[in-house]
């Protein structure tokens, strides 16, 4: 690989600029204007900002949404990530009504599918802040039947519940059709006075159906269902008492978190040696345009320490032990093409980590192509390379570690999938703004079509260019966010953070039938 200071784009910094100025205006000035004004709302960062310790939040997938076929969804119509509530890490998805109304599109459910499978694999306490107008119905045939579309919140929510992973919901708006459901099988529900409402149909439903005119209060109100139904067990009269009673229930939890054992402190590691500004300037431009990826590593951990694993075999993927913010973590960093030695290497450290039970940290940039073949030299090379790359992905698959997948360059083919791509359940999967995620890099097209094929050639160049970019992945949720080079460290602290949280609940021994609601 050349020796290069090429910068990452400086076009790809300014999309992901503008993109996250997007994303915060959420439904534009109308939709906030109607939310705030006319309904009387507080807006859901406004309502993070009243149930969190503070605005130190881990967001998830805050680009999810963009550049659909049906059109722009900021931020998929939800927030969702991870934030401190009383100390202890837990997962919010939080609907922002001034996105279409709270309507619920296909992107909508596969992000809080995704936050929901975050919270059962890292063990994490949910709360749900649901203001939903139910679903988009035009599109209802990619929100309702299948196995992981709309039901599959409500499954989630029992398993989530049996697994005794603690989930309390705040009705702050409109639950409307299945939505309903999400603060009726919540193990705790609090409702705001006036601005909350739980009904399967409406009122204009109930004036077609009997005739009868009723307000929304009379039919799905907090009094009603505090008082009448008991679909609900706190009635407040205003947001910020339902954010209060809601840091009250999390308070309960039965967790002992380190801070509140006598003589323990938290210990959040020594900075590196070089600045972690400096990952902005050694971000791969290309695969071809990329420098040794230790200087990336250096820039992550802990003193700028690296405990190498077989430095000298397989010097193309990188191998070691290292801490980021006082944890310790298992590195495993492409720096060059995954050959068969590289594979095995890498099958050897994975089986390593999981033997000691240390999380793993994948830092991918892959070949941009699969390797020709040529002769039958080549492909006996290439099939002992292959059958290498397979038991990587074995070792990967069935490893029981946490795993975090950070794409710092390119993710293509097969090589992606030993390195711990999205098929591979990593714990957190982020991308650097330059990242590319595709079957093929753009420019390598004719690896996958026959020769003589010029204008297919350059046809499918042009939509491998455009369908590569980290913000078209980030968009239809391929991963769980895209972050800046230089927040990568803090990013990865949170998330080695929140992973380890699980250790500290105290009631998680036996499994017990899923809560009933009254």
């Amino acid at each position: 690989m050349k020796q290069t200071l090429d910068t990452a784009s400086p076009a790809a910094r300014s999309r992901y600029s503008e993109l996250k100025e997007k994303v915060r205006k959420g439904g534009g000035d109308s939709g906030i204007a109607r939310h705030t004004q006319r309904n009387r709302k507080l807006l859901v960062r406004d309502r993070l900002h009243l149930l969190l310790d503070d605005e130190d939040f881990l967001e998830l997938s805050p680009f999810a949404g963009l550049g659909l076929p049906y059109g722009d969804i900021p931020s998929a119509g939800c927030l969702t990530g991870i934030g401190r509530i009383n100390g202890l890490w837990c997962l919010f998805i939080a609907n922002d009504a001034t996105v279409k109304g709270g309507t619920a599109y296909p992107i909508t459910v596969k992000k809080q599918l995704r936050a929901q499978e975050i919270a059962i694999q890292n063990r994490l306490p949910c709360v749900y802040l649901v203001d939903s107008g139910g679903a988009f119905l035009p599109l209802q045939s990619e929100i309702f039947p299948d196995k992981n579309q709309g039901g599959r919140t409500f499954y989630n929510e029992a398993i989530m519940s049996a697994m005794k992973i603690p989930q309390v919901a705040v009705v702050c708006g409109s639950c409307t059709a299945g939505g309903a459901y999400i603060p009726t099988m919540a193990e705790e529900a609090v409702m705001v006075h006036r601005i909350g409402t739980i009904f399967l149909g409406g009122p204009p439903l109930v004036k077609a159906a009997t005739g009868e005119e009723v307000t929304p209060e009379e039919l799905g109100g907090a009094r009603l269902h505090a008082e009448v139904s008991g679909c609900v067990d706190h009635f407040a009269w205003v947001e910020k008492e339902a954010f209060d009673y809601t840091r009250n229930i999390i308070s309960t939890l039965n967790f002992q978190l380190p801070e509140e054992e006598e003589g323990v402190k938290k210990d959040a590691g020594e900075e590196p040696l070089f600045s972690s500004e400096e990952l902005l300037g050694l971000a791969p431009q290309s695969y071809g345009h990329s420098l040794d990826v230790k200087m990336i590593i250096s820039r992550l951990t802990d003193g700028s320490r690296f405990q190498e694993f077989k430095a000298r075999y397989g010097t193309t993927l990188v191998t070691g032990f290292a801490k980021i913010s006082g944890h310790l973590v298992g590195i495993v960093a492409n720096n060059g093409v995954l050959s068969r030695d590289a594979a095995l290497k890498g099958s050897h450290f994975v089986q390593l980590c999981d033997q000691r039970d240390v999380p793993l940290l994948f830092l991918q940039n892959t070949a941009p192509a699969a390797a020709l073949t040529l002769s039958a030299a080549q492909a006996e090379a290439n099939g002992n390379r292959l059958k290498a790359q397979g038991s990587m992905m074995s070792a990967v698959a069935c490893a029981s570690v946490p795993k975090i997948t950070v794409v710092i360059g390119g993710c293509h083919g097969a090589d992606s999938y030993a390195m711990c791509g999205r098929a591979f359940d990593p714990n957190f999967l982020f991308l650097w703004p330059n990242a590319r995620v595709s079957l093929t890099a753009p420019g390598h097209a004719a690896s996958l079509l026959p020769p003589d094929e010029e204008q297919q050639e350059e046809n499918l160049n042009e939509r491998l260019k455009e369908e590569s970019s980290a913000f078209f992945s980030s968009g239809r949720m391929w991963d769980d966010g895209v972050v800046l080079p230089q927040d990568t460290r803090k990013v990865l602290g949170d998330s080695l953070d929140i992973i380890k949280q699980q250790r500290y609940q105290l009631s998680t021994e036996k499994q017990r039938s899923v809560v009933l609601r009254v």
